[in-house]
């Protein structure tokens, strides 16, 4: 499952394709990589990219999922966000929203649609279930009103990202 890795203004697509021991064998931003990856003590990180050693320290910071790194010669700030992160941002973000799409916020399989074109939903309402990560998560309606458009079918798989549906909201 790929991550995106910020640093700075800076995101990364890193997907790990194999690993094996300290060896990996990582995709990042389209990228293929090599390394050998050893954890030397607490924190501290070895890797190994042909034939160069990188040292760095990854340090948590107070927010999940976001650390201080310091190599040799610089310091900055990182953060992973993994898929969950990315559904846990969506739904905060969706939920006072006035936003008239439900967006899937990582790749998943549509497991149910509870709405049809033309229903009208209520703000909260559960709209459909998708299944990530083998979990299944209800994706919920931002606003009242009309479903104008379903974009998605049961079964189908989506990326990270796809408007799945779209609301017209309720005319008062």
């Amino acid at each position: 499952m790929p991550l995106e890795i910020k640093i700075k203004d800076r995101k990364a697509k890193v997907e790990v394709i194999q690993q094996d021991g300290n060896l990996y064998h990582v995709i990042i931003d389209g990228r293929e990589y090599h390394l050998d990856v050893l954890q030397v003590e607490s924190s501290v990180y070895s890797i190994l990219y042909q034939g160069n050693s990188i040292n760095l320290e990854m340090i948590e910071d107070s927010d999940p999922n976001h650390y201080k790194v310091n190599t040799r010669n610089d310091q900055f700030k990182v953060e992973i966000i993994d898929p969950s992160t990315r559904y846990n941002l969506a739904s905060r973000n969706n939920h006072k929203s006035t936003d008239q799409v439900i967006i899937s916020p990582m790749p998943g399989r549509i497991v149910r649609i509870l709405v049809s074109e033309g229903d009208t939903i209520n703000e909260g309402d559960t709209a459909l279930v998708v299944s990530a990560m083998k979990m299944e998560s209800e994706f919920k309606a931002p606003i009242s009103g009309t479903v104008r458009k379903i974009y998605v079918a049961e079964g189908d798989t989506v990326d990270g990202g796809v408007t799945l549906i779209e609301i017209d909201p309720l005319e008062l």
